[in-house]
């Protein structure tokens, strides 16, 4: 038989547990400062990238010696001492909270010094003017902030550190993009598979007040701005098609180049990789300064600004620019800096849209930009709900949901014939665990 709750008697029990209230404050306290270290990582990277920007456009031959020296200095540093910040920060994350993770190795992935390292070391990759985004490392400087909490809470908290970290993962993508619901649904799709009632309240406080601080100090507004969208009908649907197909195409063959650069495949290049790392960081670097002169500097940086300038209707780049970002991007990423690629992700995406909106009609424009976004990015991390939501906040655009949530879903069913999930087996590289082809073929290491 079902009792009422009694008000009074729980009211009374929640006031008792002194203890319990210490706990809520001190993982508030850290959901605070994991919020701020993601605003001076945002604010850190624009101002590293703004005297890149300068240095390009005053002398942009010396981009040729300042971008490779740079790319090799981040490895060098990286390798030597922060092994555990290089790349994206996502696939530490989930390695981190893989059950095959032993406890004590967690530290590897996710740690204060780590989130101090990747802050420093991100910022560096955005004064190279390498192909680099923030809000993947974001993922792993929140997470390392909040699993920090751990240590000084009760012995018998119900808050244990892989909770932590699924809040801290989620409350970065959340003020990284200024895009809470994304943050949620990232939690869920990316991190821990599914949402335990004891943890979900700890999740939505992380990403409310890491969102507040980022608002605080950028303001409530949409990461690209207010999309003009004209009353969607049919005559989307074939050019909303041939979008989906091309970003997820693309997405898978991106996909697939990582995880054969990234986990060390036995190719000629790896091998010079694993035995000069600092050299072919140097050489990479070069050919992302040549790639970038070349595009007139378009493909230098993250890309926010071309997108920016794509929605607005103000510039209309070329299919050649999306194939420059697209290369830049992957040789950044296999460089081995720490950097992210969601912000390259959507740059890719929206040329890829704004190519077929160039063919489709310009009063198409801004829904296919959108839409390529969602699908590539959709494609890459082979996460819909998160690529959908993610573009759906960052350009304001729920009239166009449907549309959005279609094309990332088909975009991200082409790419699963392509290539396997893109951060789940960088993941399971780090942890050691065999990928999916290896287990079915125990005889291949």
């Amino acid at each position: 038989m079902h009792h009422e709750p009694n008000f009074v008697e729980n009211l009374r029990a929640e006031l008792s547990g002194w203890r319990t209230w210490l706990d809520r404050a001190i993982v508030l306290g850290y959901a605070v400062a994991a919020g701020l270290c993601v605003v001076v990582f945002t604010m850190a990277a624009e101002w590293a990238f703004g005297l890149f920007s300068q240095l390009e456009r005053s002398h942009p031959w010396a981009v040729l010696v300042w971008t490779p020296a740079l790319t090799a200095g981040i490895v060098w540093a990286t390798r030597r001492w922060f092994p555990g910040a290089s790349g994206s920060g996502i696939p530490q994350i989930k390695a981190a909270l893989h059950p095959a993770m032993p406890a004590e190795r967690r530290g590897m992935f996710a740690s204060l010094r780590l989130t101090v390292a990747k802050i420093a070391l991100g910022v560096v990759g955005f004064a190279a003017g390498l192909s680099v985004g923030r809000e993947g490392p974001s993922v792993q400087v929140a997470a390392g902030v909040m699993q920090h909490a751990r240590r000084w809470l009760s012995p018998g908290s119900s808050i244990d550190t892989r909770a932590l970290l699924v809040a801290g993962g989620a409350a970065g993508i959340a003020a990284a993009f200024n895009a809470p619901l994304a943050g949620v649904v990232f939690a869920i799709e990316e991190l821990a598979g599914r949402l335990e009632a004891r943890s979900s309240g700890l999740i939505i406080t992380a990403i409310v007040l890491a969102g507040l601080v980022a608002v605080s100090a950028f303001g409530n507004l949409s990461y690209f701005g207010i999309i003009r969208v004209p009353v969607l009908g049919w005559a989307l649907v074939g050019p909303g098609l041939l979008v989906a197909l091309a970003s997820g195409a693309a997405g898978g063959i991106f996909s697939r180049l990582m995880i054969a650069s990234l986990t060390g495949s036995p190719q000629r290049l790896n091998r010079w990789r694993a035995r000069w790392p600092v050299r072919f960081a140097a050489v990479l670097g070069l050919v992302v300064a040549v790639i970038g002169l070349a595009s007139g500097g378009a493909t230098f940086g993250a890309g926010s600004e071309a997108v920016k300038q794509m929605l607005a209707g103000h510039d209309a780049l070329t299919p050649l620019y999306t194939l420059l970002k697209f290369i830049a991007t992957w040789l950044t990423a296999w460089c081995g800096v720490p950097g992210g690629i969601f912000a390259p992700s959507l740059s890719i995406g929206a040329g890829i849209g704004d190519g077929i909106a160039q063919l489709a009609g310009p009063a198409l424009g801004p829904a296919l930009i959108a839409m390529g976004m969602a699908g590539f990015l959709a494609a890459v991390t082979q996460a819909p709900l998160t690529a959908f939501i993610i573009v759906m906040e960052m350009v304001d655009g729920h009239s166009m949901v449907l549309s959005l949530m279609a094309c990332a879903l088909l975009a991200s069913l082409v790419a699963r014939m392509i290539s396997r999930p893109l951060y789940e087996t960088l993941a399971e590289h780090l942890v050691g665990v065999p990928s999916e082809p290896e287990r079915k073929l125990p005889g291949l290491r």
